[in-house]
């Protein structure tokens, strides 16, 4: 049950009943809840169209919407606008009807999607830097499928390029097979500064890198099984901290399985007139194409597919990988949860897809920064990026000091299991709690709070709604849906956050907002609170006890879902 939806059908219905005409209604909550619960805005501009005074059309509009039974009272107001008051009664009916609210419909068009996301390099550790593109899509992944898309994560590994001719020659002159096997990342990391240092300091060591990474790419069996070791210990590496944040993928295509494919695409950009040769490197210029879009026709630097030493790109790799998903995938949609800095790129890779006559829809899903406290990009004291799995071990450590300061219902053979869901979860709720388009700071302090607009806080109202069904003995899911009786003003404004969660998943999910649904969540843990303390529940009888509970467990289970949708742990006791 979609409210927002549903309520849009009637006011269109009304429009055409009272006007004639099919129109938006332009509904929209109010800003004040003295004016009621939503106004219908589509009549002025239709006046205007029409050159009819806009308050005697809304009248029309407000005797319609009085015929549809679910407003307790409409009123014109203003030049002409249409405000509705929710009738508590239907409100009721329609939340029965839908457990509560917590049933979702399917979109109505389900799409094939691929979700590109985290994407971390071979043989470098993950750090804060990977920190936003991870928990993001794992959250799009989530919320796309909730609403029934098929939808595959692919976790897009940079995992060829010229440093693996660098990593070889480390491994081979610096490398301890001991701290291979023992601290894999580190030592790789530790033979790449090496060698890298080096090859600037000495040509034939450059040379030699060079020479190493071409028989890589010819196919070199001694080198090919070096790279694949490198390969093999970073996955081990990686699963460690994907399991920690509770992520997964479907697909591991990284740079070397689209390798292949580089030099026919390269070929089919050149057939179609897109990319032609300029000093040795071959480019695409969007000003000299009559197809290209408007905004790209203005930058006369070229993107460059192919370099004039025949070395390719990413810009290459990423047409490539467009034409692997329309061709063998044979997707509908493909996002990429990249960075905001990266935008003119994809830009770039999607005119050109589109200019390739690829049909899939292409779009950025990008992110802003996290910043330190400073207002500077997040790293450690001594200016190094923060690993990720440092950050984690801070956080549940944070929380478990937390927990206990608080005096939470948490026994002690639990805590760190409790400490862990909550530290991780105060984590990814800090990301996801902001537009995804904006810069955010980083702060320990408002992280692990029990109070406000974060992760705990609402962990904490899930686990205070399932107290007390366990102190009234009760089986929660029994309570979901049925009849519902909604008298007191908590009552009716518990029952309204109720009946928006179909609507917030499914524009969170088509837009990749989640922060649409911890805005939710939020205000439900919140609005609960009020109801909880205005409205006894176990101690009320009869029909309005039975309510209660119905309106408690469909707070939790709104709880729930949209917890585990975000990626972090509904937790029954805290």
């Amino acid at each position: 049950m979609r409210l927002e939806r549903l309520l849009e059908g009637l006011a269109k219905n009304a429009l055409h009943a009272a006007l004639g005409v099919d129109a938006d209604p332009v509904l929209r909550a109010t800003a004040d809840a003295k004016h009621g619960d939503y106004q219908v805005n589509g009549v002025l501009p239709l006046a205007k169209r029409e050159k009819k005074n806009p308050r005697e059309l809304a009248d029309l509009v407000a005797k319609e919407l009085e015929r549809q039974g679910a407003f307790a009272g409409v009123e014109v107001a203003g030049p002409g606008f249409v405000n509705l008051r929710l009738d508590p009664a239907w409100l009721a009916k329609v939340l029965a009807e839908s457990a509560g609210g917590t049933v979702l419909e399917p979109a109505a068009t389900r799409e094939k999607i691929v979700v590109d996301y985290s994407s971390p390099n071979i043989a470098k550790q993950m750090h804060v830097g990977h920190l936003r593109s991870t928990i993001l899509g794992a959250a799009v992944v989530s919320l796309l499928r909730a609403v029934g898309h098929e939808v595959l994560g692919d976790n897009h590994l940079g995992d060829w390029g010229t440093q693996f001719g660098l990593l070889i020659v480390g491994m081979r002159r610096f490398g301890s097979e001991e701290a291979l096997e023992k601290t894999p990342i580190e030592e790789l990391e530790r033979v790449y500064k090496l060698a890298t240092a080096a090859a600037k300091e000495d040509e034939a060591t450059a040379a030699e890198a060079r020479a190493e990474l071409a028989k890589l790419q010819a196919g070199d069996a001694a080198n090919r099984a070096l790279w694949q070791r490198f390969i093999d210990v970073t996955r081990k590496s990686l699963d460690v901290i994907y399991a920690r944040l509770g992520v997964s993928f479907d697909l591991w295509l990284g740079e070397s399985f689209f390798d292949p494919m580089l030099p026919s695409t390269c070929q089919l950009l050149e057939e179609k007139g897109l990319a032609r040769t300029d000093a040795g490197a071959l480019c695409v210029f969007f000003p000299e194409l009559e197809s290209a879009p408007a905004d790209l026709k203005k930058i006369k630097e070229p993107f460059i597919v192919r370099k004039s030493d025949g070395a390719y790109l990413y810009a290459s790799t990423d047409v490539a990988t467009a034409l692997y998903r329309d061709r063998e995938m044979h997707t509908d949609r493909n996002l990429y949860v990249v960075d905001a800095r990266q935008g003119l790129h994809f830009k770039q890779v999607f005119a050109v897809a589109k200019m390739l006559g690829l049909p899939q829809r292409f779009e950025h899903v990008s992110f802003g920064s996290v910043l330190g406290e400073d207002g500077k990009p997040l790293k450690t004291r001594d200016g190094k990026a923060i690993t990720l799995a440092s950050l984690l071990d801070e956080a549940e450590s944070r929380a478990a000091d937390r927990i206990r300061e608080e005096g939470l219902d948490v026994p002690e053979e639990e805590l760190a299991e409790v400490a862990r869901a909550v530290g991780v979860g105060a984590v990814k709720w800090a990301d996801l709690k902001q537009n995804r388009t904006s810069d955010y700071v980083f702060s320990w302090e408002k992280l692990i709070s029990f109070k406000g607009n974060s992760g705990p806080y609402v962990q904490y109202a899930h686990a205070r709604v399932a107290s007390l069904f366990r102190k009234g003995g009760l089986d929660r899911s029994a309570y979901l849906g049925g009849a519902l009786t909604l008298e007191a003003p908590e009552e009716k404004e518990l029952a309204k956050r109720l009946a928006l969660f179909a609507d917030v998943i499914h524009a969170a999910a088509e837009t990749a907002q989640p922060h649409l649904v911890c805005d939710h969540l939020y205000e439900l843990a919140r609005v609960f609170s009020g109801f909880y303390e205005a409205c006894p529940v176990l101690k009320s009888e009869g029909a309005t006890r039975e309510s209660r509970l119905r309106l408690a467990a469909a707070t939790a289970e709104q709880l729930r879902q949209g917890l585990t949708l975000l990626g972090i742990v509904a937790i029954d006791r805290m």
